[in-house]
């Protein structure tokens, strides 16, 4: 299963990641990018006075294998 993870800095040059749930696997550079920009234009996560996800700063996929070592299931 693949997950994307954006990485944002936040007002205090930071890093803060948001990891969607649900995300199309096959997304390119300039629609993450464009959807990042978005994001960071709303500014409308703020914490302890600090403004989060400010700047797009990275992202990508991350695959994780699943390797059954045994199961009770029938």
């Amino acid at each position: 299963m693949k997950k994307l993870h954006l990485t944002f800095l936040n007002s205090e040059g930071k890093k803060h990641k948001i990891i969607p749930r649900i995300a199309n696997e096959n997304l390119g550079v300039t629609e993450v990018q464009q959807v990042m920009e978005e994001i960071s234009g709303l500014s409308l996560f703020v914490k302890k006075g600090v403004t989060l996800f400010v700047a797009p700063a990275s992202a990508k996929y991350v695959e994780t294998i699943e390797t059954e070592l045994f199961s009770d299931e029938a």
